[in-house]
């Protein structure tokens, strides 16, 4: 059996990314620590009452993972649900997140309607807020 446990993405500023997470996205740093072996950096973050981790990778100069970043390097999203979607967005907008798509409301082939927008991080990984 397979469980995913974690993401990982890439991260251009370690500090900037937790920062980012904690403070304005409510998520709680788990773990940081070096890697050695890749001249890297890890730092484990998880939403509380979620099992899933999203793990950030960072990568110093002279690293051959160093390699020139491009936005969502094949990560297309990351999706966070929220209680209020229009409280959340204004909350995130007003301490100057980039709003990548404001909000709008997507039915699947159920019929079940979902009230969504997104967000940009640091990094310019799109983040979906949904309720």
């Amino acid at each position: 059996m397979m469980k995913l446990e974690y993401i990982g993405i890439r991260v251009m500023d370690m500090d900037e990314s937790i920062r980012f997470y904690t403070e304005l996205l409510g998520m709680k740093l788990l773990d940081r620590g070096k890697i050695t072996t890749t001249k890297g950096e890890t730092a484990a973050l998880q939403s509380p009452g979620s099992q899933l981790v999203l793990e950030f990778n960072y990568y110093e100069d002279g690293s051959p993972f160093a390699t020139p970043y491009e936005a969502g390097e094949g990560l297309d999203h990351l999706g966070f649900k929220v209680d209020n979607l229009m409280a959340t967005l204004e909350l995130l907008r007003g301490k100057g997140v980039r709003v990548a798509l404001e909000p709008f409301e997507e039915t699947t082939e159920r019929g079940t309607t979902a009230t969504l927008a997104f967000v940009q991080d640091p990094n310019g990984i799109w983040i979906e807020l949904f309720q």
